[in-house]
């Protein structure tokens, strides 16, 4: 059965499911696609257009496996790491796998909103509101999601919500402030063994240590997992399938606004 993996720069969502099938080591043909030239709401193997409204994440990778579509970066992981019978990336014991899940739930639904609307403040809102009219129309006419649709077009419009930019300023201190805590006891890994929880958390995190220093300044223990991280063999592939110079600055509109909490 044919199977594709369109994703976006290995950054954000695209990252967490490089890196998990690298991880796997499974035989599934990637094809990278323009985010931002709206490519993901086009893709020529996908005839139901709610395949694509499933998905929280906003401009997430998307698996095709016998024309049916598969979204979400956390369960994608978790489908290569099981079709692979157990690559590594998630503990055997349940409870610890639980843990790695609530852990995932927390990153998607807090750290990740906010990582995706500041990065596209700093490195794609321009190049969004560049668009010429009638091409953004055309654009924003593919996205089935209301929701991802708005995300666009504020862009669009250069809407800046500074009540919006605080929180979610807030909410990356919040997250890398709870990667220190939870490494404070000398583990290598957020589980205690490499997972994906620190893929997702690593695939939203690592851009804004380049976007929001400042966070990090008291941080040594998630400055060195960080690093660990980006040392990953899998990590490392799936950076370098990266088709521009800084993949960590390229953000597409990400996970819903709505969701924040």
């Amino acid at each position: 059965m044919s199977a594709v993996l369109y994703h976006g720069e290995p950054n954000g969502a695209s990252l967490t499911v490089l890196a998990a099938l690298a991880q796997s080591g499974l035989d599934i043909e990637c094809r990278s696609i323009d985010l931002l030239a709206g490519e993901r709401h086009a893709l020529p193997d996908i005839a139901d257009p709610i395949a694509l409204d499933l998905c929280i994440e906003g401009e997430g990778p998307v698996l095709v496996i016998g024309g049916e579509a598969m979204t979400e970066s956390v369960f994608l992981a978790q489908y290569f790491d099981e079709a692979a019978d157990g690559a590594g990336l998630q503990p055997a014991d349940a409870y610890a796998r639980w843990e790695m899940m609530m852990w995932c739930r927390q990153i998607t639904e807090r750290l990740s909103p906010a990582a995706a609307l500041l990065g596209n403040l700093a490195t794609s809102q321009h190049a969004i509101a560049a668009i010429p009219a009638d091409g953004f129309a055309t654009l924003s006419a593919r996205i089935v999601s209301d929701d991802l649709r708005q995300r666009w077009q504020a862009l669009n419009d250069d809407v800046v919500d500074a009540a919006q930019v605080a929180d979610s300023e807030t909410k990356v201190t919040a997250a890398v402030e709870r990667c220190e805590k939870q490494l404070s006891d000398g583990r290598d890994w957020l589980m205690g063994v490499f997972s994906i929880a620190d893929l997702v958390t690593y695939s939203w995190l690592a851009g804004m240590q380049i976007l929001r220093p400042d966070a990090f300044a008291a941080a040594p223990r998630t400055t060195a997992w960080l690093a660990r991280t980006a040392d990953q063999p899998c990590v490392t592939a799936a950076l370098g399938r990266s088709t521009v110079s800084e993949p960590l600055r390229a953000w597409a509109p990400g996970p819903e606004i709505n969701r924040w909490g």
